[in-house]
């Protein structure tokens, strides 16, 4: 394509709307992986990335190295790496349901790098946290996100999470937390 003012009516345009479809489309299959124990350096990284970028205390990139490590060589929970820094992750966890006899998974982190939003890792790391999910026998997921975070928000939603319980008109579920 020609660029600049050589450039004839109708490229820009076309272009544009090559990009947008390009971001749609997200990143390039395999870009979402299973981490394995070599890459918890990258995976602790990524979490002090998530908790300083939201002014949440974090015991620091060698402690989460060590946990990361610890945690993954005993199988603990799942993470998934996206892009290629890494520049995204999901932390998920697999528990049994009294209710139902069966698996239960709880998205409990998901984060993309600053710089690399808006490309379709969050979509794809979700959307492969799911898929994982499911393969393993859960039949539901739960996750929480803050009010004001909007973006994730958005994505939940337009993958069919709801905060309403056990129907759209159901009252609004909370999500609750605190130390022990």
């Amino acid at each position: 394509m020609a660029e600049g003012p050589s450039a004839a009516p109708g490229e820009d345009r076309d272009k544009r709307r090559a990009d947008r479809r390009a971001r749609r489309t997200g990143p390039p299959e395999g870009a979402v992986r299973r981490a394995a124990v070599a890459d918890a350096p990258e995976i602790a990284r990524l979490l002090h990335d998530f908790n300083t970028e939201f002014s949440v205390p974090t015991p620091g990139i060698a402690v989460l190295t060590d946990t990361a490590r610890r945690l993954l060589a005993g199988g603990e929970l799942t993470i998934l790496l996206a892009g290629e820094g890494p520049d995204g992750l999901a932390q998920l966890q697999l528990l049994p349901s009294i209710w139902t006899g069966k698996l239960d998974a709880y998205l409990q982190e998901l984060y993309v790098a600053p710089s690399k939003r808006g490309q379709g890792l969050g979509r794809d790391l979700l959307e492969e946290a799911m898929r994982i999910a499911r393969e393993a026998g859960a039949t539901r997921i739960e996750l929480g996100t803050s009010e004001d975070d909007t973006t994730a928000i958005a994505l939940y939603e337009s993958r069919g999470f709801s905060n309403r319980e056990d129907s759209p008109g159901g009252p609004r579920m909370l999500f609750y937390e605190r130390d022990l």
